[in-house]
């Protein structure tokens, strides 16, 4: 192996993925390429670099990188270029510069030694020495253990998340349990952790490798919202990752349930197996449903029938005879289910529902899983509406960064009513903690379109629930008379019912523009929002009224290209706007963004509206737009719904993604004026009506469809879907029906 050493002159290419480089380094006069995997690399950087030369056809002799060691700068315009580099919080360009003009060839000595000196400094205060301080012993330790994990493929930004996961401990964690990163760290799996164990001399067939594996192949399997994984799928996978027998994986897997790590259920000839965690959540949610739904409520005393012909007549309305029945099972039962589509009044029975009560004094909480759901209630209702995490008062254990919640079956919810909206998007881990909090003898109403696509996270709750057969279920299906005029509320309907949509109908809100080929697809698409509809309807906003909604990532009409396209054209690049690069993505200053993941860590601070002043939280789903970027401190900061600002630090960026575009599965919960969304031919199990349902339902007052018709009818005939692993709805059938079997039975007794 040979050896050379010389300063990084240039980065041409950087996969930040895998940390694969080609850069030029100046090794005394002479410029030399160097390739290979250096995750950590930055211009300015003195590096000593083993490996091999080789001859490549097209671009002649390189350097091929098998393993390297940062040797810290000792030249003026090193160490200016290192600080420069934006890898120290709180020392950008500028600072980098001053610093280094003031101190030379001592400033890193400085910094490791006697940090405070640079008050000398004009400009540097307590404040940012703390910052510099702080960044500059994490940065060492970062480097650390980037130089560890290199050959591994970890990227720069895992390996800081690492660092923000373990701290100090870092390398002895990763050490002790490599398969550690696949559960605490995003967007490093099963294959990395094992190239790392095998490297530390982790065989093959150990019994710790496998259950660590098994363990992974579950999550990822409930990634995709099941809640369980069939013990032959499980089998059959892990054969195929762990490259182990069939006996080895069958006597781990029944390893872990004995010591409680996993758990087996054997249902109709079936074994499913459960991660402990979603195993009790489910059996929680049957435990708490069951008891309100069989629990007696105290009569209060109420006439309903006036109640509800005294709403109608204060709202000048008349209530189909589903509506009414919605209204009185509220009243009369301790749970109740009401489901329909747009345009059948589920708002107005909320309000009615909520008036009832109100005047007999009952205290009416209302909530939703998702800040913009709670903030549509409130503006439906008038009243306060939270998320169903605020409701339950959430907060992050000392010990442990965990989320947890200040309600639940110790501090119960002080409320007779509980009104749920948008409980489609419920997983089981909310549900179970939800219900937790609800004291028996409060009534419990929950709303929302099982016809949409399911939770994001695990379990198909609402249906479940529905399908059990436990709860009294009202389904609307009448449309208001208001809402017949809407072609959307219609055609909604119409292809729920597996009908094609009336399209192009004079003056109404459903439009279908013929296109076939792709790239006309996308000019139309960006015509439609950067002209045509705000040129016919001046009151909308192309950055904040109209939302195209796809049902994929990738290719030419996938989000990921739809959002660079339209970046451009809705924020284009302007010497006046601040921007910063993050792998394959440029965000600037003005940027529409979507926080793509639950982060129950990220602090806000309220800069508008009513509610706390400050708290931890941003959730998938949430979106917001860029206010500004501080390249000192290396951060960017975002509003989300006007009210709330949160600082990004480099760490988290990964977490966020343009939202001009975003998936129809992202757009659950949410309601935009002005709904575009191309028509094409994907992945059959993916391009399926209730996908196309869910998205027309997200426009209030237009919707565009650009593309090929066939797309539209193959989405609307297709009625299949991923099917969703889950015993809810058997466990709450199976213990009424053994109920009913007690109660037959002590009736044939007597």
């Amino acid at each position: 192996m040979q050896e050379i050493q010389g300063i990084v002159e240039d980065i041409v290419f950087q996969n930040e993925e895998n940390g694969y480089v080609v850069a030029r380094i100046k090794e005394k006069k002479e410029s030399i390429t160097i390739v290979g995997c250096i995750p950590y690399i930055l211009e300015g950087q003195n590096l000593k670099l083993f490996g091999e030369w080789v001859l490549h056809p097209q671009f002649g002799q390189q350097f091929k990188v098998n393993g390297c060691e940062e040797i810290v700068p000792s030249s003026i315009v090193g160490i200016e270029r290192y600080l420069s580099s934006g890898i120290i919080s709180g020392i950008g360009p500028v600072t980098a510069k001053k610093i280094v003009e003031k101190f030379g060839e001592e400033t890193l000595n400085i910094l490791d030694t006697n940090i405070e000196r640079l008050k000398e400094i004009e400009g540097i205060g307590a404040k940012k020495i703390a910052l510099i301080c702080e960044s500059y012993a994490k940065q060492n330790e970062v480097r650390n253990i980037m130089i560890f994990l290199q050959t591994y493929g970890v990227t720069p930004n895992q390996c800081v998340k690492i660092h923000k996961r373990f701290g100090e401990n870092s390398i002895k964690t990763v050490k002790e349990n490599p398969y550690v990163l696949t559960d605490e760290i995003a967007g490093i799996g099963f294959k990395t952790a094992d190239k790392i164990a095998r490297s530390l001399g982790i065989e093959s067939n150990s019994s710790f490798r496998i259950q660590s594996g098994i363990k992974y192949l579950i999550n990822q399997f409930c990634g995709f919202g099941n809640t369980y994984v069939p013990l032959e799928i499980l089998i059959k996978d892990c054969v195929d990752i762990l490259g182990v027998s069939k006996e080895e994986i069958e006597e781990n897997i029944y390893d872990s349930s004995v010591n409680g790590k996993l758990k087996l259920e054997k249902v109709d000839d079936k074994v499913c197996v459960f991660s402990i965690s979603y195993y009790y959540c489910e059996l929680g949610v049957t435990k708490k449903v069951l008891s309100l739904a069989l629990s007696k409520y105290d009569d209060m005393g109420i006439n309903v029938d006036e109640e509800i012909k005294a709403f109608e007549v204060n709202n000048c309305i008349e209530f189909a005879p589903s509506q009414k029945e919605a209204i009185r099972g509220a009243i009369e039962n301790g749970v109740e289910i009401i489901t329909g589509g747009p345009g059948t009044g589920k708002t107005t029975i909320i309000n009615c529902i909520t008036e009832i009560f109100e005047k007999a004094s009952l205290k009416v909480y209302m909530s939703a899983p998702t800040g913009r759901a709670a903030k549509r209630m409130t503006e439906a209702t008038g009243r306060e509406s939270k998320t169903i995490h605020r409701l339950l008062e959430m907060g992050i254990s000392d010990e442990n960064e965990n989320l947890m919640f200040s309600r639940g079956e110790e501090a119960p919810l002080e409320c007779d009513v509980i009104i749920i909206d948008e409980a489609s998007m419920i997983d089981i881990i909310l549900m179970n903690n939800l219900l937790k909090a609800v004291s028996l003898g409060t009534r419990i109403i929950i709303v929302g379109d099982v016809d949409q696509l399911p939770s994001v996270g695990p379990g198909n709750v609402l249906r479940d629930l529905i399908e059990s057969k436990c709860i009294k279920v009202v389904r609307l299906k009448e449309i208001f008379r208001q809402s017949q005029e809407s072609m959307i509320v219609v055609n909604a309907h119409k292809i729920n019912e597996g009908e094609m949509p009336i399209l192009n109908k004079k003056d109404k809100d459903f439009f279908f523009i013929q296109c076939e080929e792709p790239n006309k697809i996308l000019d139309t698409v960006i015509s439609l929002i950067d002209k045509r509809l705000p040129k016919f309807n001046a009151s909308w906003n192309k950055m904040h009224h109209i939302q195209i909604l796809s049902p994929m990532r990738k290719g030419m009409l996938g989000i990921s290209n739809l959002n660079k396209s339209l970046q451009d054209i809705l924020n284009p690049k302007n010497e006046g706007k601040k921007e910063k690069e993050f792998k394959d993505m440029i965000f600037r200053v003005g940027d529409k963004i979507m926080q793509t993941k639950n982060n129950y860590m990220l602090k806000w601070e309220r800069i508008a509206g009513e509610g706390e002043k400050e708290g931890v939280g941003i959730f998938n789903g949430d979106v917001g737009y860029i206010d500004s970027i501080d390249e000192e401190k290396q951060t960017l900061t975002v509003v989300f719904d006007e009210e709330r600002k949160v600082i990004y630090e480099n760490v988290y960026l990964d977490e966020i993604d343009l939202a001009y575009a975003i998936t129809i599965h992202k757009s659950q919960g949410s309601e935009f004026p002005v709904v575009i969304i191309p028509m094409f031919m994907g992945p059959p199990l993916l391009m399926n009506r209730n996908l196309l349902y869910t998205a027309i339902t997200r426009a209030k007052q237009l919707v565009v469809l650009v593309g090929d018709l066939k797309a539209v009818q193959f989405m609307i005939n297709n009625n299949k879907s991923f099917e969703r692993y889950s015993l809810l709805k058997y466990r709450i059938m199976d213990i009424m029906e053994s109920e009913e079997d007690v109660l037959i039975q002590e009736e044939e007794s007597k």
